[in-house]
């Protein structure tokens, strides 16, 4: 969830890290966005990437795929967060293709831009990238998520990479952290696991919440929270056992220790590379599970 106090929060987290300030940072990151250097895995495959446009219900979306070499693979969503598609999703959805999964990252803005929306190394923390991304955001709705998502399945089915005996995973975060529980609930058949991360909107107060589709979610779930969101909202993840426990959802609901929202994907300003590993060691773990 982003806002103003979690930009308070991130400044705070960046001026102990050896006094750099914000634009420090932001140039910084512009240096070393095009380079993310990610973890290796063991036994990667070798992938196949390539861009690609989608027709959708509202129009061409353009996205990332890419998969294994060889072979048929389980197939998966990437949502990124609120500053969309970008060098550290490709980075991620291409470790992810590496170990074995037929992966697409989607640009959830293709209705109002194509391709990157901010440049490399700007923060949400900066009012002009704020400025900048709110009219795109607004652009969406838990409807389109869930019409979109239909529309992606729909795609990746269609490929031939994508084994579709194979139930589906689908990940999201800040923003989208809730798409994934629903087009969980929308297309039970076909999607199998959701990973949401520093998710936002997951519990509220409207008669569509996430949290009150949880009767119509068979997929296995991985919530993971920062420390700083739950700290905001400390009954979220009562909530979220309650609902999705009652309706019998395998779901893993963990606050990441020492961890502030965004913690994630690579370029973040407060990305924690230790819990971030480990929040990607239980998505394979999940996927593994559910997918195979």
């Amino acid at each position: 969830m982003c806002d103003e106090r979690t930009n308070q929060e991130e400044q705070t987290f960046l001026s102990r890290q050896k006094g750099l300030t914000r634009r420090e940072f932001g140039m910084l990151g512009a240096g070393i966005t095009l380079s993310i250097m990610l973890p290796p895995i063991a036994n990667a495959q070798n992938v196949v990437e390539q861009d690609v446009k989608i027709d959708m219900a509202e129009g061409a979306a353009d996205g990332y795929f890419v998969h294994p070499a060889s072979g048929r693979h389980a197939a998966v969503i990437i949502w990124p967060d609120i500053m969309g598609i970008r060098p550290a999703f490709r980075a991620m959805g291409k470790r992810l293709a590496q170990s074995g999964y037929s992966v697409l990252v989607v640009n959830p803005y293709y209705r109002t831009v194509t391709g990157q929306v901010t440049p490399d190394g700007k923060s949400f923390g900066d009012p002009e990238t704020r400025a900048m991304l709110m009219p795109h955001a607004r652009s969406l709705s838990p409807l389109t998520a869930v019409s979109d998502g239909k529309d992606y399945v729909s795609w990746l089915d269609s490929q031939a990479s994508v084994d579709t005996t194979r139930m589906i995973g689908t990940t999201g975060y800040c923003m989208t952290g809730s798409y994934v529980m629903r087009l969980a609930a929308a297309i039970p058949a076909r999607i199998g696991a959701g990973g949401s991360f520093h998710g936002g909107g997951l519990v509220t107060d409207a008669d569509d919440s996430p949290h009150l589709l949880a009767p119509k979610i068979k997929a296995g779930l991985l919530i993971a929270i920062a420390e700083n969101d739950d700290e905001k909202e400390p009954d979220t993840k009562h909530v979220l056992r309650a609902s999705l426990g009652s309706a019998k959802v395998d779901a893993e609901i963990e606050v990441y220790e020492g961890t502030l929202h965004g913690w994630c994907p690579p370029d973040s300003r407060v990305y924690n590379e230790a819990m971030a590993e480990k929040a990607w060691s239980e998505l394979l773990a999940l996927f593994e599970k559910e997918l195979a």
